[in-house]
């Protein structure tokens, strides 16, 4: 997969009654790829893959799947050998994103052995998703740059808070086959800024052309057009997560036609109008 470009974490739409509404699933996918999306990304953290059985993820899977898009697959969790076996059972045409195991903390060595053993085992090269503030495990740069240095490892979703010299260095450090994605959607402007090869994007549901046109302005050099779009979009970006992700997403989709229901499962739950109603005018403003 060419990772570079604006991704979209696809929600895990649901209908009126509860159930994972498919078509929905497939609209809103294809719909982000046609205004520019690079790829999508399915049961990451935005998919609330926690709450949805065996049998909805393996059919969430599929869904997007039958798009035909570049599709990365969220996977991984504390048990290295679990991870392993999951990672060896995805098809080789989609590239598995794999979380540093959360909850554990086993420290940079223990992360960087696990990810020896669960790149071996992969059927694709990975993608690395680094979110210490939900995994409870910081990485420094030296230890992000030995797993770029490793072999079937191809990039990694960058969401560790706010641009420190440590994310400069690790941006100039970074071997060329290796892609850092933005994770941290209101950063994602001074990333692209500093040479991050794009974002993964929940805010680029409701705003996919325009995210697309940030990182195209960036990369052409257009700061003119970045800098500002950049700024607007980040406003965009506070507004989508005041409240904990999906939730406002789904209520800017489902206020725009594009889902049955703004519906997410517990322990989540609905955005607020007050959340939902600042979302919608800072789209508007775009």
């Amino acid at each position: 997969m060419h990772l570079s470009g604006i991704f979209i974490p696809l929600i895990t739409p649901f209908t009126a009654d509860g159930a994972v509404d498919h078509k929905a699933l497939y609209d809103l996918a294809t719909d982000t790829t046609a205004h520019g999306a690079a790829g999508l990304v399915v049961l990451g953290t935005t998919g609330e893959p926690a709450t949805l059985t065996p049998a909805e993820r393996a059919a969430v899977l599929e869904t997007a799947s039958s798009t035909g898009a570049p599709l990365l697959v969220g996977v991984g969790g504390s048990a290295t050998a679990a991870t392993v076996a999951e990672v060896a059972a995805l098809p080789p045409d989609v590239t598995p994103m794999v979380v540093v195991p959360p909850y554990t903390r086993p420290g940079e060595a223990g992360v960087l052995a696990h990810f020896r053993a669960v790149a071996a085992a992969a059927n694709a090269p990975i993608v690395i998703y680094h979110v210490p503030y939900r995994t409870g495990q910081p990485l420094p740069a030296d230890a992000i740059l030995e797993l770029a240095a490793m072999a079937n490892v191809a990039g990694l979703k960058l969401s560790d808070g706010p641009i420190t010299p440590a994310t400069v260095r690790l941006l100039a450090a970074a071997p060329p086959h290796f892609a850092v994605l933005g994770g941290d959607d209101a950063l994602i402007s001074p990333l692209l800024a500093l040479g991050a090869h794009g974002g993964i994007l929940a805010s680029a549901h409701v705003a996919t052309a325009q995210f697309v046109a940030l990182h195209d302005a960036w990369r052409s050099g257009d700061v003119d057009t970045a800098r500002p779009l950049g700024h607007r979009l980040a406003a965009l970006s506070e507004a989508l997560f005041a409240e904990p992700n999906p939730a406002v997403v789904k209520a800017v989709l489902h206020a725009q036609g594009r889902i049955a229901s703004p519906a997410v499962r517990l322990p989540l739950l609905p955005a607020t109008p007050a959340a939902r109603g600042r979302a919608l005018e800072l789209l508007a403003r775009l």
